[in-house]
């Protein structure tokens, strides 16, 4: 079983770059979009021509601003959009489907923004998803995915000191609200695998980043641990073009 996760930057955009050939091509079971920017019509209209999915959107209030997306060859038993909290349950961030033997948990985590103006914002949204994901594993195993909008370690960002505690994304609060997370008992799958391997997963559209590599790591696959003996490959894949983000994922043993 293979899932994938894609911050995508605009669905629309996206399918005009060949999202549809990249998708059948990858051949995922269960895929996640992030960032869709798009509302839910929007997103079944881009992907009109993709065949053999279920389609399940989520947007924001605002129109063309964030949104989320799942595509899964089978019907999800049950669909929850949002984590169940006013506070931001208004910007379509998060999809849980659930299937018979694990919760799928889409999100696209809110950016601090410059100056940071919105860390402690961050720092809520962080409380509210693990009570979230907390509240579904009690239920079965949960596989979490999605742009996470943070680089946990050195490791998974180009230039570690230029950005700590100076740049969305790379705050000591942000990285221990991961670190809290991967407490609970999630496991990063692409770090479980590979614990040394720098591969990045976003680059600033800015002066050349990608073409240097200067990237971050902030696309993830987080697993139950009953889940990771399972997960045979976790991936990053930095070839396929059509947005600022590649896309990652997983290949599962059913």
């Amino acid at each position: 079983m293979k899932l994938i996760s894609f911050n995508v930057n605009g669905i629309r955009a996206s399918v005009k770059k060949g999202l549809i050939d990249i998708i059948h091509e990858m051949n995922p079971d269960i895929m996640g979009f992030q960032e869709t920017k798009a509302t839910p019509d929007q997103v079944k209209e881009a992907l009109a021509e993709l065949k053999g999915y279920h389609i399940i959107p989520d947007g924001a209030a605002r129109l063309g601003y964030s949104g989320t997306a799942i595509i899964s060859k089978s019907a999800p038993m049950s669909v929850e959009m949002g984590i169940s909290n006013e506070t931001f349950d208004n910007e379509g961030r998060t999809i849980s489907a659930e299937y018979p033997n694990f919760y799928v948990v889409n999100s696209y985590q809110p950016n601090s923004g410059q100056g940071l103006i919105r860390l402690d914002y961050r720092v809520e949204w962080d409380v509210a998803m693990k009570k979230h994901l907390s509240k579904l594993a009690k239920k079965k195993p949960v596989i979490f995915c999605g742009d996470l909008n943070v680089a946990h370690e050195p490791i998974d960002i180009a230039r570690p000191k230029e950005n700590y505690n100076k740049t969305s994304g790379y705050t000591q609060k942000e990285i221990d609200g991961m670190t809290n997370l991967l407490a609970s008992g999630l496991k990063d799958t692409f770090r479980e695998l590979y614990p040394d391997t720098v591969k990045y997963s976003w680059w600033s559209v800015r002066l050349g980043a990608r073409p240097k590599n200067i990237g971050w790591r902030i696309d993830y696959f987080l697993v139950s641990p009953s889940l990771l003996p399972k997960v045979k490959e976790s991936f990053i894949l930095n070839d396929v073009m059509g947005s600022d983000h590649c896309p990652v994922g997983i290949e599962l043993a059913e």
